[in-house]
C-alpha cells in the first residue's frame, strides 16, 4: 500500500448485554497492509479504546489471523473469508466488552459481523 489506506467501517452493527460490535476491512496483500489498516482504525478514539480487534486475511494464498484476546474469533473470520473466496483483503471485527460474558453468542456475533461486511461491500 502506498500512503492512503482504503478502510471501510460499519460501526454499531450489533449490541448484546452491553457488548457492542463493529466490522471493518480493506485491501491487504501483506502483513504491513494489515498493520496500516489497524493503525488507521485505531486513530479514532472510540476504536482505540475497544477491547478486541480480531482479524483475518488470506494474503498471497497464505492465511493470517489474530484473535486479539477474543479466543477463536480470528479462526472463525478466516474460515468465513476462505469460504467466500476473499483474497488479499482483511476483515476486522471490533468488540467493546460490556461487562457480561456472552458465551457462545459471541461467535454468532462475530459471524454476523463478517456476513454484514461481505454483504455491504459486495465481496461475499
Amino acid at each position: 500500500m502506498s500512503g492512503e489506506v482504503d478502510l471501510r467501517v460499519f460501526d454499531k452493527i450489533i449490541s448484546d448485554r452491553g457488548s457492542r460490535y463493529a466490522v471493518s476491512g480493506g485491501p491487504a496483500s501483506a502483513a504491513t497492509d494489515v498493520a496500516a489498516i489497524l493503525a488507521e482504525l485505531k486513530r479514532t478514539k472510540r476504536f482505540a479504546k475497544a477491547t478486541h480487534h480480531s482479524w483475518a486475511a488470506v494474503m498471497g494464498g497464505e492465511p493470517a489471523k489474530d484473535d486479539d484476546g477474543e479466543s477463536g474469533a480470528g479462526a472463525l473470520i478466516l474460515q468465513m473469508l476462505e469460504r467466500a473466496g476473499l483474497q488479499d483483503h482483511v476483515v476486522i471485527v471490533t468488540r467493546w466488552y460490556g461487562g457480561k460474558h456472552l458465551g457462545g453468542d459471541r461467535f454468532r456475533h462475530v459471524a454476523d459481523a463478517v456476513r454484514h461486511y461481505l454483504r455491504e461491500t459486495g465481496l461475499g
